[in-house]
């Protein structure tokens, strides 16, 4: 599904940085909220919000985390030019080229050697302004035997507004660090998004993805690409999807197992409520023993359409590579076991779409479940 670029502005869109979040406009602070992010800050390593085309906040409370606007952070480390642009190409698509082009900004954190993070880093990239484009580039660094757990939010402040994201974001985790990264996407039914990632996992690494995403955005589509390129790294992809009527999301993840004794997991539940799915999923095994599996669950609901695609690519022998995938609506059976129990058609579905969003598996702190399980119900509304 093409996106029309030029009905977007990518420039004169200059935020005001702010000292304290809790200064933004209520619009704002609870768009951020539904996409995971806490304007009050609590038990957080760092915080960096973007509004439209600059920074508007940037702190971190950690002495483990450095965590700096993009433009600042290329002044200030001569070597970070090595790791921009190094996993992906600027001429890849028109996005790229559009980000490399023109960068509004972005972040990069980086964690430092041995540091543990007992608490989040957090981020929120959100578009203010009507028919905005907003194009940003992230670079994430987690040291040698670090650990943290970053919660990035993507949103709008208006939920009938206009706008294209351009994401571009590059990780890496170095030899024995610990990554897991959370997003949650709170956008609305006029905006088109376009991430574009990559990553690099050394040995004995760890890189654990969730992906939210519950509310409706005209046309989405992305595919993160990870290499455990380490003996002995590991990463699993948690992704829990929602398209609603108008809704298109073309979404998946490709893991390349570029080492021995690397495993990976890649795990989908998409609900096509009227709206239309293409889950995709590869894993290519360049050397063995490595282990990966990938599996795909997805439930339709009012003329929903759900493609599963997934491909596996085994190229050493030794390799265990597996799939499952199943596409169906709700069972009449499981109906019918609900509402023996008192429930009525309407409360027995919401129960079964409420389980079918299992969100427990991904490890996240209670206040994001919390939101995240709110959405779940806002959500159900336009289900049934």
């Amino acid at each position: 599904m093409n996106v029309d670029l030029s009905k977007y502005e990518f420039s004169g869109h200059q935020s005001q940085e702010v000292d304290d979040l809790k200064r933004l406009d209520r619009h704002e602070q609870e768009s951020m909220k539904m996409a995971g992010f806490d304007t009050g800050e609590k038990d957080r390593s760092a915080s960096f919000v973007q509004i439209d085309h600059n920074h508007a906040f940037c702190k971190s409370y950690d002495p483990g985390v450095e965590i700096l606007p993009l433009g600042l952070a290329m002044k200030i480390h001569e070597g970070l030019a090595d790791y921009r642009w190094k996993l992906l190409k600027p001429d890849k698509d028109e996005f790229t080229r559009m980000a490399s082009e023109q960068t509004h900004g972005g972040y990069v954190i980086r964690v430092k050697k041995g540091a543990k993070l007992t608490a989040p880093i957090q981020s929120c990239l959100m578009m203010h302004t009507n028919n905005v484009g907003q194009n940003v580039h992230n670079i994430v660094i987690i040291e040698e035997g670090a650990e943290a757990h970053i919660l990035s939010g993507c949103t709008t402040s208006e939920a009938d507004q206009a706008a294209a994201h351009i994401g571009i974001s590059e990780f890496y985790v170095e030899k024995n660090a610990h990554l897991t990264f959370t997003m949650v996407h709170n956008w609305g039914q006029h905006v088109d998004v376009r991430p574009r990632s990559a990553g690099k996992v050394e040995a004995g690494g760890v890189f654990l993805s969730n992906y939210v995403s519950l509310k409706p955005v005209r046309n989405l589509q992305m595919y993160p690409s990870i290499t455990m390129s380490g003996a002995g790294s590991v990463s699993r992809f948690n992704s829990v999807i929602v398209a609603t009527e108008g809704t298109y999301m073309d979404v998946g993840n490709k893991v390349v197992l570029d080492a021995p004794d690397t495993r990976t997991e890649i795990l989908s539940h998409a609900i096509a409520s009227g709206g239309h799915i293409v889950a995709r999923g590869h894993i290519r095994a360049n050397h063995a023993p490595a282990k990966g599996h990938l599996e795909c669950q997805g439930l339709l609901l009012n003329h929903g359409i759900i493609q599963a695609i997934p491909e596996l690519d085994g190229r050493a022998e030794g390799t265990e590579l597996s799939h499952e995938a199943a596409v169906g609506k709700i069972a009449k059976e499981e109906l019918e076991y609900l509402m023996i129990r008192g429930l009525d058609e309407e409360q027995a579905s919401s129960a079964i779409v409420r389980g079918f969003l299992n969100i427990d598996i991904m490890g996240l702190p209670e206040e994001l479940k919390a939101e995240i399980d709110k959405a779940i119900a806002e959500t159900e509304k336009s289900m049934f």
